[in-house]
């Protein structure tokens, strides 16, 4: 675990001066919502997407600016898709890693338009950033695009919203989060297999784990939303039973619910093992996801 905390430390350190310096390219003659779209990315998050991106892409030897360019407009996505989620639209929630929703700062309506720069900034970095990669840019667009869309988490957010105060089933409550949560993590893994040569084998394997890893992630917060508390979390604790959101513990129960996460752990340590490359980052990063506490 020592080596995964090391190792992640270093890429959140190193991603909050390549965002810093994404952001700095921007005039500031619009100084509020350039502040607001700083508010949403510069927030000290855990920078786990980035993680993923670069813990793939070494183990593939992929060169260091095409994962640099992969994960600053991963993190450009993620960081929109937090703020319109805690909107009152939306989540309506207070806390964002400790500290007030960016609406809350800046009102809803220059939340939304740092949402959207963001979203958008996401797709220049893949188009202009300084690195190597060429005609592999056009694949990585459409990855990221579809993982944050329709097909993906935005998709994914609108049967969640849908699903408020409905009995839905536990195939549905699959569906939403593999779109909603899973998406953007398989996408972490696949772009960076864009510039590898990889047999359908590898593909597959991987393509396994980023989807048993996904889903694990949002059954772990389920949980959490349960066992952990505010200050922990640093959002607010209970929010989705508030809500009375469709979760996996009001329907597997509590135990049902650790069972399945373990099962899903399982899964993405299966699909590490059969890959002829060094997996141990990723097999740690995989023991974190089910142990983590926030």
């Amino acid at each position: 675990m020592a080596a995964w905390k090391t190792y992640q430390q270093q890429v959140a350190n190193q991603m909050e001066n390549l965002l810093e310096d994404v952001v700095n390219t921007f005039p500031q003659h619009n100084s509020q919502l350039l502040s607001a779209m700083r508010y949403g990315l510069l927030n000290g998050g855990k920078r786990i997407r980035p993680f993923l991106v670069f813990a793939i892409g070494e183990m593939l030897q992929v060169a260091r600016p095409n994962l640099e360019m992969c994960a600053i407009a991963v993190e450009c996505i993620h960081s929109y898709s937090l703020i319109h989620d805690d909107l009152p639209a939306m989540d309506d929630d207070d806390l964002r890693r400790g500290k007030p929703t960016s609406h809350l700062v800046y009102g809803e309506a220059t939340a939304i338009l740092a949402g959207d720069t963001l979203q958008t900034l996401a797709f220049e970095v893949l188009a202009n950033y300084p690195a190597p990669a060429t005609s592999e840019r056009i694949k990585l667009v459409s990855l990221l695009a579809k993982s944050s869309g329709y097909l993906g988490m935005c998709g994914g957010q609108a049967l969640d919203l849908a699903a408020t105060d409905t009995a839905i089933s536990l195939q549905q409550l699959h569906q939403i989060h593999e779109l909603k949560t899973g998406r953007l993590i398989h996408a972490c893994v696949a772009m960076p297999c864009v510039f590898a040569t990889l047999s359908e084998a590898q593909h597959s394997a991987l393509s396994d784990f980023a989807h048993a890893l996904g889903l694990a992630f949002q059954v772990k917060d389920d949980i959490l939303d349960i066992t952990s508390d505010t200050a922990t979390l640093g959002k607010p604790q209970g929010s989705d039973q508030q809500a009375n959101k469709s979760t996996f513990p009001n329907l597997l129960g509590l135990q049902g619910t650790q069972n399945y996460l373990n099962e899903l752990h399982t899964k993405a340590l299966n699909a590490l093992n059969t890959l002829p490359w060094n997996t141990d980052l990723l097999q740690a990063f995989s023991d974190y996801v089910i142990q983590r506490e926030h």
